[in-house]
């Protein structure tokens, strides 16, 4: 309880910061995470879909529940049936009301009926119990939904916050090589001045500087791209200002086989538990449906006053039951027969999504492979450009080889280093997905731990 009401404290001390536009508190994965799941618009209304999902439910027990209903009539008029029995109700029916001229052309008289009414379902063919069901399965999905959207937005929230850590690393690289670029630049001018080269080599060097230059505006860019995407995952303003904390550092992730994967994905996903839950309410509606086949029974009662006006009036009660059964209904075959189809079309799409999951599963489970096999060769290929660099500048140096080898020395190695980057990314990022793939996407702590 005490961590959680710190995380709140250091969320709302956060978000604060940002609507200021001055937070010093430095963004990390979790924290971007909290924030994602608290202000997230998709989220929001999921929640709204549960809250919709619960008044249905809430709605469907109360067809268990008996209705009191309160009631008051006013009539005036002359007709002889009207008349006749309104005074019965207000018992003041007397000798001289079986006068036929009274009879058949009586006085006008004013009626004022209060009554209450009481009514019960006993038996109601099955149709509460098939609302509350489906309500409740309904529920289920809404629950289902929440946890879909959020391993979601935590994806989305992990990838945006990688992105940003790599083009700003990838500015990082496309920084030094512009120091590198230009330390040539500077060598290759005092070469030239005291005819030690020719100029050509002060030309290439200043044309690999300004390629340099180039990457590093892109790199700029990206930033600026990558900051606005991740504000957006978050639910924030795509101009709040962010620093962020962490690095794409070197680490081993490890995951099951493929097969293995899968299995956890059929369990775990809740898009497919959430299938599961509308074939079982579909299941419901076809019960409901055979129940137009029983009997309906209902228990009434009723108390009113009439009389000439509001605060006086003669009482009187009347209960009873009453059994329906419909003998014939000519679209109750039709009814149940929907319902059976629409019992099939969610057992077929519930097929379709399972066949769906396992090839993103294996999909997914190939391109963080394929992910994890280039990070080693790039990584790999970083100490070989690095040495090679080494060597070819110590041959200019003592005038064994030509600058434009040291430059095809230099672009090799900031190749070999954005390369390592994006590969970390994409291993990263691969490994999220996998996790997404088979629903444990449930925290990002250990990607930061």
């Amino acid at each position: 309880m005490a961590r959680r009401s710190i995380g709140i404290l250091v969320l709302a001390v956060f978000l604060f910061g940002v609507a200021r536009g001055q937070s010093e508190e430095p963004l990390t994965l979790p924290l971007a995470v909290e924030i994602a799941l608290r202000t997230h618009p998709m989220l929001r209304a999921t929640a709204s879909g549960r809250e919709v999902a619960e008044a249905q439910w809430q709605g469907a027990r109360a067809g268990r529940f008996p209705v009191l209903q309160f009631s008051e009539t006013l009539l005036r008029g002359n007709n002889p049936v009207y008349v006749f029995g309104s005074l019965l109700e207000q018992a003041r029916f007397g000798q001289q009301n079986f006068d036929p001229r009274f009879l058949n052309n009586p006085d006008s008289l004013t009626n004022y009926r209060t009554s209450f009414t009481f009514r019960m379902p006993v038996l109601d063919q099955r149709q509460t119990s098939m609302k509350v069901a489906q309500a409740q399965f309904r529920r289920g999905q809404a629950d289902k939904r929440t946890e879909q959207v959020e391993q979601q937005v935590r994806f989305e929230v992990l990838r945006s916050y990688y992105s940003v850590l790599l083009a700003q690393a990838e500015k990082e690289v496309a920084d030094e090589a512009v120091r590198l670029a230009e330390a040539d630049v500077k060598r290759s001018r005092d070469r030239a001045e005291a005819g030690m080269s020719v100029v050509a080599d002060l030309l290439s060097a200043e044309v690999q500087l300004a390629d340099f230059r180039q990457q590093q505006i892109r790199a700029e860019g990206e930033i600026a791209t990558a900051l606005a995407g991740l504000n957006t995952a978050m639910g924030l303003s795509i101009d709040s200002p962010q620093r962020l904390s962490g690095a794409l550092g070197d680490r081993a992730f490890v995951i099951a086989g493929r097969e293995e994967l899968v299995r956890q994905a059929l369990d775990n996903r809740p898009d497919l538990a959430s299938a599961g839950l509308v074939r079982r309410e579909r299941a419901e509606q076809v019960e409901g449906a055979r129940g137009e086949f029983l009997p309906r029974v209902d228990v009434f009662a009723n108390y009113g006053l009439s009389g000439r006006n509001l605060w006086s009036g003669s009482g009187d009660y009347l209960v009873g039951a009453s059994l329906t059964f419909n003998i014939f209904d000519g679209g109750r075959k039709a009814r149940i027969e929907e319902a059976r189809a629409s019992e099939r079309l969610a057992e077929h799409q519930q097929q379709h999504l399972t066949n769906q999951i396992r090839l993103e599963v294996a999909r997914a489970f190939q391109q963080y492979q394929t992910a994890r096999e280039r990070l080693a060769v790039a990584e790999r290929v970083i100490s070989h450009a690095t040495e090679a660099l080494r060597i070819v500048q110590d041959r200019y140096n003592e005038g064994l080889t030509t600058i434009t080898e040291v430059l095809r020395a230099e672009t090799a190695l900031v190749r070999a280093r954005t390369n390592v980057l994006a590969a970390r990314y994409d291993y990263y990022v691969g490994y999220a997905h996998v996790l997404l793939t088979t629903g444990s996407l449930t925290d990002v702590r250990p990607f930061v731990s």
